[in-house]
């Protein structure tokens, strides 16, 4: 009986919890205003250190194999990081070969593009706070420098990394034109860009319906996102600039990527020392993303959000 009631309690605990995340989550909007806005989160999220503590040295998804399986969380986002360089073909570059991680946040994915691959690695991001934290955690044996950029206009010259890595960067990218012409410009002739997003389903092809358009509005507000571009319409986009040999190779990683959004939430439920380590504010700071983890679960698992996964070969002659 005693383990009967200890189990309604636990139940009604995360109701209670679930339901003042929502309320949080409705008084409190947010809307995308400018790159300040992204930077200023990214600065908060990372000088409280509650994303870090529960999301590790990746502010990404983890891949869990195809089909997905059972793996730890912060394990499935290093995973990630591997097959993207095997998916793009990355690992039959050679060690000393040059980098640059577009929207590197705090620098895991950089770290192990360097430690393991032997890469040199460039990594930027937007965030003043996020560079801070990057060099902190690399040991100065790993070759891994970062800096404040704007992937919008990059302060590289033309031609000047072998490959360009980006991971769901993109949705903070208000002109996705711009974006894809800064990526292929600043690769070297017959370099390799790869990136990892998330998606909007192509509603070129089946237009969004009410509901839908009020999930994808609910989406971009909460996370300082302008708009997500569709696979389809970003690969357009790479073609069009001009710079791309043959054409853009895409995936979708959906599958492989989606036990992250519920994993995520049960971070927070099993590692409870974290509301203690960060407070009440910490604690309601973290609960107020409950709603949107789950509106992207409802997202990437419907089809109306994809994972998508890009390829593309700088030309060897300028167009």
């Amino acid at each position: 009986m005693g383990g009967l009631f200890s189990g309604l309690g636990l139940i009604v605990g995360l109701i209670g919890l679930i339901a003042i995340a929502i309320i949080v989550y409705l008084f409190t909007a947010r809307r995308y205003q400018s790159s300040d806005t992204v930077a200023s989160s990214y600065d908060q999220w990372t000088e409280d250190g509650i994303l870090e503590y529960y999301w590790g040295e990746h502010i990404h998804l983890g891949h869990y194999g195809s089909p997905p399986r059972k793996k730890d969380f912060l394990v499935a986002k290093s995973d990630f990081v591997h097959e993207m360089v095997r998916w793009g073909g990355l690992d039959k570059f050679p060690p000393g070969t040059t980098v640059l991680d577009v929207g590197c946040g705090i620098g895991g994915s950089s770290r192990i593009l360097a430690r393991d691959y032997g890469f040199v690695v460039t990594g930027i991001t937007i965030s003043p706070q996020q560079v801070k934290r990057a060099i902190e955690l690399t040991p100065q044996e790993v070759s891994a420098n970062f800096l404040v950029d704007d992937a919008m206009a990059l302060s590289f010259p033309d031609e000047s990394f072998d490959i360009v890595w980006s991971i769901e960067a993109g949705p903070h990218m208000p002109d996705k034109m711009v974006f894809a012409k800064e990526l292929m410009r600043v690769l070297k002739p017959g370099g390799v860009l790869v990136v990892a997003d998330w998606n909007q389903r192509d509603d070129r092809q089946i237009p969004l319906n009410f509901w839908e358009k009020i999930v994808m509005q609910q989406l971009l507000d909460q996370w300082s996102h302008p708009a997500f571009a569709s696979i389809e319409g970003f690969s357009e986009l790479l073609t069009a600039t001009g710079l791309v040999e043959g054409e853009v190779i895409t995936a979708d990683w959906t599958q492989e990527t989606l036990p992250s959004w519920l994993g995520s939430i049960w971070e927070g439920i099993v590692r409870p020392q974290g509301w203690i380590r960060f407070g009440l504010p910490g604690l309601i700071k973290s609960l107020r993303e409950v709603p949107t983890l789950l509106l992207m679960r409802l997202a990437f698992g419907t089809g109306l959000c994809r994972f998508g996964m890009f390829r593309a070969v700088r030309s060897k002659s300028s167009v």
